[in-house]
Order: structure tokens, then C-alpha cells, then sequence
């Protein structure tokens, strides 16, 4: 309790020190091993997390920035407005979002109101976010299954090359999301290993392309998932622009088949072995 003469607490500099270094020390020692890890906190790593997260499924989402939402924050050309195409304004009246019609089946609504509050629904239903955390490499399984992520503090790459030998820590999940946007980071390091083709996004197309990326929303590789943007670049489809609506329906679906594919190991794991 704060003293009587006193508005706050007596706390000190130590002891916030060790509030911080206690809460997160003991988080990350927790997520080492997830159920799920996506990387990216955009519109679509974020409403998948909060739909796996809802069922009682561990998610950690990997941020390389020091902000969660990638372009559901700024929407087009630096205008903080975001369009949905219907029907993907359902989500945002889930959400609690207001938006308006600006014409027939397309919505705008506020970009960072629309953030804030996917942001604050996924971390209500559990997800915990690791932010200013680069993903570096792929972790594989003895099976040659992808099982994890190589991770690094994102400040580490604009060091000098002199000094930035800093090497990354590992972290192990039985799936990892690729929801990283255009870069699709964890697909192109397959392509790097000659394992995965990703031919990169097409031009922009958005009747085709919304459709196409909740379409192809899926695993590419053992152990794998492209959602969002990413599946715009691994499959070389058209870009969409600042609407949002298959960024959003991306992630649900996402979010099905990893529910799906989580409870078959499951039951295979129950399964009688075979005489």
C-alpha cells in the first residue's frame, strides 16, 4: 500500500528491476516449448493466435518489431484507415470495431482502434507475444519435421557487423506459423535450402487475391504453415492492397487446421499400439 503521505508505493528502482526481470524470465522459460509459435503479430498471426488460444492451446507469436498489428496499424499510403470486403466484416463486429460502408460490401474502418482491440482480444484469450524478437533459422526434428524457431533480439541486425556476433536461442513448438507478411521469412528460409518454392508476390489483383490467400492457407511443409501475406508470396499470387478481410479469414482457417491436426496427434497418440 502506498504510504500516508505518499501517493504511491515505496517501490524502488531494484525491486521494479526485478518485477520485470522475474515476470519475463519466467515467461520466456515457459514458451520455450509451445503448442503453436507463430511468427508475426499482423491481423493474421494475431486472430489465429486468439482463435488456438481460445481452445486451450499454448501460442507464443514472435514480433519483430516493437508494435503488434504490422499495416492493420497505418492502412494505405501512411492513412491509418483499413478497408474489409465483406464478409469479412463479421470480424470486426466480433471484434467490437465500428466501421462504416463506404460503398456496397466494402467497410472502412479506424486502424489502430481496430488494432488495439484484435491486440487486447488475443492476449484476453491467453497468447503471449515475444516482440522485438527476429526469427533467424528453422529448427528440424530428427524426422526432418520443422519444429521450432532459431530466434534473435531484432537490435542485433543493425549492430555492426564487428560486434553483432551475438548468437540467437532456440525455441521448439509442434507447429510453426509463417505470418510474417510479404517476406514470408520462415518459407524463404526453405527456399534457401532448396526445400520450398516461394516465387513471391504477384501484382496486385484484389478480387482475385483474397480469395486465393484463404484458399491456399494450409501447410507447405511438415511441421509448417503460411498464413496471410505469406501465402501471397510462397504461392507467387497477386497482392491485395490495405484491406484486410483475407488477412482476418486467413487466420481463422488457420486456425482450424492446426486445431484439427493438434487433436489427430492426439488421438494417435491414444491409439492401441498394434499387436
Amino acid at each position: 500500500m502506498a504510504n500516508a503521505d505518499k501517493l504511491f508505493s515505496p517501490s524502488s528502482e531494484k525491486d521494479i528491476t526485478r518485477a520485470i526481470l522475474g515476470a519475463f524470465s519466467a515467461e520466456l522459460d515457459s514458451y520455450v516449448e509451445s503448442d503453436v509459435t507463430i511468427i508475426g503479430a499482423g491481423p493474421s498471426g494475431l486472430t489465429c493466435g486468439r482463435a488456438l488460444a481460445a481452445q486451450g492451446i499454448k501460442v507464443l507469436i514472435v514480433e519483430r518489431n516493437n508494435y503488434c498489428g504490422g499495416g492493420f496499424w497505418i492502412g494505405g499510403y501512411l492513412m491509418n484507415k483499413l478497408t474489409i470486403r465483406a464478409p469479412a466484416h463479421k470480424m470486426l463486429d466480433e471484434l467490437g470495431v465500428p466501421y462504416k460502408e463506404s460503398s456496397a460490401d466494402l467497410f472502412v474502418a479506424d486502424g489502430p482502434h481496430a488494432c488495439a482491440k484484435l491486440i487486447g482480444a488475443a492476449c484476453d484469450e491467453g497468447v503471449k507475444i515475444l516482440n522485438m524478437t527476429s526469427f533467424d533459422d528453422l529448427v528440424l526434428a530428427q524426422d526432418g519435421r520443422i519444429n521450432g524457431a532459431v530466434i534473435n533480439w531484432s537490435a542485433v541486425k543493425a549492430l555492426p557487423r564487428q560486434i553483432s556476433c551475438v548468437d540467437p536461442v532456440a525455441i521448439e513448438c509442434k507447429i510453426l506459423v509463417d505470418a510474417s507478411g510479404h517476406d514470408a521469412v520462415a518459407a524463404s528460409r526453405l527456399k534457401e535450402l532448396g526445400m520450398l518454392e516461394v516465387p513471391g508476390c504477384g501484382p496486385m489483383a484484389v478480387v482475385r487475391s483474397e480469395d486465393a490467400v484463404v484458399e491456399k492457407t494450409g501447410f507447405v511443409y511438415p511441421g509448417l504453415m503460411v498464413i496471410g501475406m505469406a501465402v501471397s508470396s510462397t504461392y507467387g499470387l497477386p497482392r491485395m492492397g490495405p484491406t484486410f478481410g483475407s488477412m482476418l479469414l486467413s487466420g481463422v482457417r488457420a486456425a482450424e487446421l492446426i486445431a484439427e491436426q493438434l487433436q489427430a496427434a492426439k488421438d494417435e497418440q491414444k491409439a492401441p499400439a498394434s499387436a
